[in-house]
């Protein structure tokens, strides 16, 4: 996650710690790793991918089975905590990433290194965690320089356009599919969706967030100089744009640049 979001009080700072030890009940891995059904080994194996960049790996979901699956991978957040779970997570599970760090998305090429990676994941709605459209910009164009010629980027968000057109409703079959967990909007518009997370035990959470519609991004990414545009919903297409929870928007960076 990024954390150039002056005064907004949406940094990395959301993710405490208490928070984090939760997350994994939230994620819910076996389901959702069902769910998914391989969709990112797949793309990652057609699009010639061996090395990986996830930088906003959360506890490691997919830095963790895309390792299992034999891609090269490095994790990195913007939260401290989520970093150091991702690294407990691998070690209990016996499985070797290439690194783990700490990163900020407006800097990563100097964290990570210009045109160091096959492939730049930035999944769990965590996009959204930037308000500014600047600092989205700034962000996509180090993705543009992380990734290699020729390389891929992969960008998954709320079907925010659904939300604030139709209404909230989640089928929780691919996020957040913990059992006995509730994932909702506590309040919702233009300029800020604020989630409130409830587990069965009765703690709560929040995360603010920012509603992006899938068209800007789609459009951020070709400002950028990605190419070649794609979209999925919920991991398929063609797509309801109504009817989908989650966008996935894959682009490439052209193989001259």
């Amino acid at each position: 996650m990024g954390i150039r979001n002056e005064n907004t009080g949406l940094e990395h700072e959301q993710y405490t710690m208490d928070f984090v030890d939760y997350w994994d009940d939230l994620v819910g891995w076996d389901k959702r790793e069902e769910a998914e059904g391989g969709f990112y080994q797949r793309l990652m194996s057609a699009s010639g991918v061996q090395t990986v960049a996830d930088v906003a790996c959360g506890t490691g979901f997919h830095s963790i089975t895309l390792a299992k699956s034999g891609f090269d991978v490095t994790a990195a957040d913007g939260s401290d905590n989520m970093v150091r779970k991702t690294e407990e997570n691998a070690k209990d599970m016996g499985v070797k990433l290439q690194g783990t760090t700490t990163c900020d998305w407006v800097k990563l090429s100097q964290d990570l290194g210009e045109h160091s990676f096959d492939a730049v994941l930035c999944l769990g709605n965590s996009f959204t965690h930037l308000f500014e459209h600047e600092a989205r910009r700034d962000a996509l164009e180090e993705f543009f320089k992380v990734v290699k010629p020729g390389g891929v980027v992969v960008i998954d968000h709320r079907n925010y356009d659904s939300m604030l057109e139709h209404g909230y409703t989640s089928k929780h079959n691919y996020y957040y599919s913990g059992k006995g967990v509730d994932a909702y909007p506590a309040e919702l518009n233009r300029y800020l969706a604020r989630f409130e997370y409830v587990f069965p035990d009765g703690a709560k959470f929040q995360l603010k967030m920012y509603p992006l519609r899938q068209d800007y991004v789609s459009h951020l990414l070709e400002d950028a100089g990605f190419i070649n545009v794609d979209r999925y919903g919920d991991f398929e297409k063609p797509y309801d744009r109504e009817e989908v929870d989650f966008i996935q928007q894959v682009a490439y960076k052209p193989r001259q640049a």
